[in-house]
């Protein structure tokens, strides 16, 4: 019954929301609580803590404070509401029905308590990412005296799976897919203690009671080995010194792995899984003081890129190599950089310890579907490709492929949103009237559901490109809005009528709002900035659907998200084949020789002319299956074609990131070059037809054909012009309507050469420089893109103006 307030004990109710579940957060207000002897309680609601805390008031006062301040390193809570509220006593009749009235849960005078969780209709939901195994855990691990010394699925509160088994929210371990792992006895007890670690850790478990390894020869033949634990394990660690492929069921999907420093076991695997050229990803054995003494010895780190491997998101990150490392030279065929990363689940550090040396890490799929979850799509669709597969049997609800980084200019920035770093929360600088739906491009797909000022973007899915693509693709919008609570009443889409994504958002049925390419890449780092000022961003990627019907890629915009004008663009020119020349370096080549009237047999020799090029040619002549572009990608194609040669790709990006590894080298290697792109001269501009200003790159085409520098001299000097006219650009801008702010987005400035020669020359002429970090600057962050797009054009001052 309420009593009289008295100035020695006080009550309070708190509420916090953001990042306040699955990180530990209940026992760590318990353990708070109980430091400072408050009594009360503690418990989820939808998406928001809920805490009542009674005691001292100037013990109250440190808790208010400490819960913020002191609170779980993956925790990132934000204080809603503190009420006062009347001092409560209970009586042992009451203590017996502890928890009756749900709005305010009763507290008993001597102790703090975790209540059940309880759902609400007010979404405010927060799903925690999958986190790495934490050092406390991975001692047990390797603690042979410990009673999950080697057990390959240990965690605890501050590690472990979260986004990948969660199967609906509160977070509790019955909405998991560990709902059917009965705790043991031990486990039980570790659960329910408040100042145990695993107090409330929704994945714990142990050999005695918790998901098993099994270990099939053939991968595709379910039950072809009886080696299961230990065994399975001894034999998979066996297999890959052997040079065998293996198919790993991790945290988020399975990986193929072989010995990275087997050329002829990379070399069977690319040829099995059709991957001939693009980079594989290389995890190392964790050792030395900071874990990283394997992975200095292969690559060079800077103090960034290594705290990025050890950061609680253990990406995949872009580093440069070392000469005379151990590492095969066909893990990344023509370029500079490796994709490094370490071990973060407890599986992983048992193989590679037990293997002792780098072993390739690729998602297992086949080339552009998502990463498999399944055994037995395992068995069906890496059939011929594994030599057997290491699988085990806690499920994965939602695939979740591996993030990936890369440093520039001395700032992380996300190519990858994947395991660790995603669902991707961001906070709106506009409120939406309804929500909203947004399925982003065709290649490197994502979603992002926003309602309210949210918006949440889903890990990296794949390229939309066959039935499985679609079918996860679906399961992700379908996810994103049960986890959360939200049901979509628009859907926004691109332009392009052609993508997988834009004819689901037609069936979908809801009202569709298509949005610009361009625009979204645009709107896409205006919203990551919240910048609210006039901009004039660059939009420079392969090709987007324009609002004159034509293939933009070449963009420069001006305004702000929801009112961008074009002002700039390149020069186009028309690759035979269409979307064949995505593939095919040499036709965009063709194109800018055949407009200058240049021969393309100086470039590639008499073959490629006495067999392709004529057919071509005559396509192009009669503008059959030629459409213009304006493509900044496509120019890089052409470049890396007639600079190095390449006529064919086996996977996007692949010569232009060959082009920028031979600039590198040439810069590294070539001392001269630095003064020659320090002077180097933007391209000249012109006004088209319609009055809109054009980048001309016919003076390139004769810099890239000359004989008389290096090719990668060449490969230099091109990004040196591009950057060059960027910074041209902006300072007529500045002179014309005082533009201070220059943004980069779009799948070009994934190129840290450009990029950076951009940056430097734009800051050192007093220009602020926006760039992606948070959300990929490539088609990955459309879908965030056409959010922001939708919500500033729905904003009634918008619409007003």
């Amino acid at each position: 019954m309420p009593l009289p307030s008295e100035p020695c004990v006080s009550r309070r109710r708190l509420r916090l929301s953001g990042h306040v579940q699955g990180v530990g957060f209940r026992p760590f207000v318990y353990r708070l609580a109980h430091t400072l002897e408050l009594s009360g309680s503690v418990r989820n609601l939808q998406g928001e803590v809920e805490i009542v805390v009674q005691g001292a008031p100037a013990s109250l006062e440190r808790f208010a404070h400490e819960v913020i301040e002191q609170a779980p390193a993956l925790a990132r809570p934000r204080l809603l509401s503190c009420e006062a509220l009347a001092v409560y006593a209970l009586d042992a009749q009451e203590v017996a029905s502890e928890g009756a009235t749900p709005d305010i849960p009763s507290c008993a005078a001597e102790r703090f308590r975790i209540l059940e969780s309880v759902a609400s209709e007010d979404a405010h939901v927060f799903v925690p990412p999958d986190l790495f195994l934490c050092d406390a855990c991975l001692a047990e691990l390797n603690d042979p005296l410990d009673r999950r010394s080697h057990y390959p699925f240990i965690n605890c509160t501050a590690c472990g799976p979260r986004y990948t088994l969660i199967e609906s929210l509160p977070y509790d371990r019955a909405r998991t897919t560990m709902a059917s792992f009965a705790l043991c006895e031990e486990c039980a007890r570790e659960y329910a203690d408040p100042l145990d670690r695993r107090f409330h850790a929704e994945p714990v478990a142990c050999a005695a009671c918790g998901p098993q390894l099994w270990l099939e020869e053939d991968a595709a033949q379910a039950g072809t080995s009886a080696l299961r634990g230990a065994g399975a394990l001894a034999r998979a660690v066996e297999l890959l010194r052997l040079g065998r492929t293996l198919a790993v069921k991790g945290i988020g999907g399975y990986h193929l792995l072989c010995d990275a420093t087997c050329t002829a076991a990379i070399e069977r695997l690319r040829t099995r899984k059709r991957r001939p050229d693009k980079p594989l990803a290389v995890m190392f054995p964790q050792s030395g003081a900071d874990g990283l003494a394997r992975v200095h010895q292969e690559v060079h780190l800077t103090r960034l890129e290594a705290a990025l491997l050890r950061s609680a998101a253990r990406p995949i990150v872009l580093a440069a190599r070392r000469r005379g490392g151990q590492l095969s030279e066909a893990i990344a065929p023509g370029l500079d950089e490796v994709g490094v990363l370490l071990p973060y689940s407890p599986l992983h550090h048992l193989l590679l310890a037990d293997v002792d040396r780098p072993v390739v890490a690729t998602s297992a799929n086949l080339s552009g579907e998502p990463v498999l979850t399944a055994e037995a799509a395992v068995r069906t669709r890496l059939r011929g490709v594994a030599d057997a597969a290491l699988h085990h049997d806690r499920p994965i609800a939602r695939p979740a492929d591996d993030t990936v980084m890369r440093v520039v200019r001395g700032r992380a920035r996300l190519l990858r949103a994947g395991r660790g770093r995603a669902p991707l929360e961001r906070e709106l600088p506009w409120r939406l009237a309804s929500p909203v739906l947004a399925v982003g491009a065709h290649l490197k797909a994502t979603v992002a559901l926003a309602w309210e000022n949210r918006a949440v973007v889903s890990p990296h899915i794949a390229d939309l490109s066959s039935v499985q693509s679609e079918a996860v693709f679906a399961q992700i919008i379908e996810d994103l809005q049960r986890l959360y609570g939200v049901r979509a009443a628009r859907v926004l889409c691109d332009a392009h009528p052609g993508y997988a994504s834009s004819r689901w958002a037609v069936r979908s049925g809801l009202p569709l709002t298509r949005v610009l390419h361009h625009h979204a890449h645009a709107s896409a780092l205006a919203g990551e900035h919240h910048a609210e000022e006039r901009l004039l961003v660059f939009a420079w990627d392969g090709v987007g659907y324009g609002d004159d019907g034509t293939l933009w890629g070449g963009e420069t915009l001006l305004g702000g998200a929801g009112h961008w004008v074009r002002i700039g663009s390149v020069r186009p020119f028309r690759p035979p084949g269409g979307e064949l020349a995505a593939r095919a370096p040499w036709r965009s080549a063709a194109a800018l020789c055949w407009e200058l009237g240049t021969q393309l047999g100086s470039a590639f020799g008499p073959e490629l002319d006495a067999r392709a090029a004529p057919l071509a040619r005559h396509a192009w002549e009669q503008r059959v299956n030629s459409p213009a572009t304006s493509s900044i990608g496509r120019l890089f194609d052409a470049a890396a074609a007639l600079v190095l040669g390449i006529r064919e790709t086996s996977y996007e990006g692949q010569a232009p990131m060959q082009l920028e590894s031979a600039a590198r080298r040439a810069l590294a290697g070539e001392r001269h070059l630095q003064p020659r792109l320090a002077g180097a001269l933007g391209l000249p501009r012109s006004a088209d037809a319609q009055g809109l200003e054009r980048l001309d790159w016919a003076p390139l085409v004769g810099d890239l054909m000359t004989s008389e520098d290096s090719p990668g001299a060449r490969a230099a000097l091109f990004h040196a012009r591009l950057a060059a006219s960027i910074v041209a650009i902006a300072s007529e801008q500045q002179r014309r309507c005082g533009i201070e702010c220059v943004g980069l987005t779009g799948g070009v400035f994934q190129n840290r050469l450009l990029t950076e020669l951009a940056q430097q020359a734009l800051e050192e002429q007093g220009f602020r420089v926006l760039t992606h970090e948070c959300v990929p600057c490539n088609d990955g962050g459309l879908s965030y893109g056409q959010i922001l797009e939708h919500a500033a054009r729905a904003r009634p001052s918008t619409a007003s103006a």
